[in-house]
């Protein structure tokens, strides 16, 4: 069996910066957006972008990941020839298992891409916000005749240290791969989407693997051995929305992006739609004196209320009285009356009690309620 692009895709983030959101859960399963978790966002490109037949590679807490997964049904990925399967590591000869970076990742499962005999190995995160059809940028490589095309975004120039920098001829062909400089030449930073034709690649993978000073990564190791070689490596600019939200803050002002305009209908639209799981509910419960304004409020909701500029999941209740605002509110939480919740997130299946304050709009970034620190909130904590 031969496939011309396989897409392989990272899943296996702890996301250590996003503390209690990824206590129990990987990153790429966090609830985004309402209805979504992150990766159905990378899901839905490749399904959209007639990408079939993938692999995911899962590793940290993969429990709710692999049930939400499943057979690939919402991306139209449960297929008999290609679709959607989930790789975990497993133990070698050596008895190693877990993945010890990016490209060892890809390189424990040679043989799983082997199998379809690829032209083009498509390589992505779970972690993402963004819509992208990946079938432009393989038409630029293939253009090109490239061994590798990385995906680059402009981002202010003021943050540019913070990311992985491409430096590029003007024709975008790089000649340099500069891992969060303290002095950037350019603003464009890497998306962490890599095309490569793999046969090239996989005889990069193999001798990395016997190279006991290598990290075993992409940007670090695999990317700049290629450009030593002088292989043919682009940088193929992306101009739309994306998001990495591996912080807390970046987190919450994604969700607060959804609330503009041009991004719902980017989100809502029929040519390139966002799949996730449907749940089966009754619409919202709006009462009588409650009050909404810019916000998102999804099915089985009970609002009395008044709710501002914020997120709300399925099954969220918020009593009479109660603010909120600026907030995101995870599945079957329920926000008693006369509380006002400003700038957090709270985490699902919460019970705040009534005349609760939390409010985050005067701190660095929100505050997240979960497990970990309700009762400092409900039981008189500030």
């Amino acid at each position: 069996m031969s496939t011309e692009v396989v897409g392989m895709l990272l899943a296996g983030g702890k996301g250590t910066r996003l503390g209690q959101l990824t206590k129990k859960i990987a990153k790429p399963a966090v609830p985004f957006g309402g209805k979504y978790r992150i990766i159905d966002f990378t899901l839905s490109n490749l399904s959209n972008s007639e990408i079939t037949t993938v692999g995911v590679l899962v590793q940290y807490a993969p429990l709710l990941l692999n049930r939400h997964i499943g057979m690939g049904k919402p991306w139209g990925l449960d297929r008999q020839e290609g679709g959607i399967s989930v790789l975990a590591p497993f133990a070698d000869q050596t008895g190693a298992s877990w993945f010890e970076g990016t490209a060892d990742a890809i390189t424990k499962n040679i043989h799983f891409i082997d199998q379809y005999d690829p032209e083009y190995l498509l390589i992505l995160s779970g972690d993402h916000i963004y819509q992208m059809d990946y079938q432009q940028m393989l038409d630029f490589h293939k253009e090109r005749n490239a061994d590798a095309t990385i995906s680059v975004i402009e981002v202010p120039m003021e943050e540019a240290s913070r990311f992985g920098i491409l430096n590029t001829e003007e024709d975008y062909k790089i000649y340099e791969f500069d891992e969060k400089p303290a002095e950037p030449k350019n603003n464009l930073a890497s998306m962490g989407i890599y095309i490569f034709n793999w046969k090239v690649l996989r005889e990069y993978l193999i001798n990395d693997e016997k190279d006991t000073a290598s990290e075993h990564d992409f940007g670090n190791d695999i990317i700049p051995k290629m450009l030593d070689d002088d292989r043919q490596l682009y940088a193929y600019r992306f101009d739309g929305y994306w998001k990495d939200v591996g912080t807390i803050q970046s987190y919450w002002e994604a969700n607060m992006d959804l609330l503009e305009e041009d991004l719902d209908k980017l989100l809502s639209s029929k040519t390139w739609p966002t799949y996730s799981h449907e749940l089966n509910l009754p619409p919202q419960y709006i009462g009588q004196n409650a009050e909404l304004s810019e916000s998102l409020i999804c099915p089985g909701s009970f609002i009395f209320g008044k709710i501002k500029h914020s997120v709300l999941f399925s099954e969220v209740t918020v009593g009479e009285n109660t603010v909120v605002e600026d907030a995101i509110i995870h599945p079957r939480t329920v926000v008693g009356k006369d509380c006002i919740i400003r700038k957090a997130i709270l985490m699902h299946d919460l019970d705040i009690p009534d005349g609760v304050t939390i409010d985050g709009s005067n701190k660095a970034e929100p505050i997240v309620i979960g497990p970990d620190n309700i009762a400092d909130y409900t039981n008189g904590g500030k």
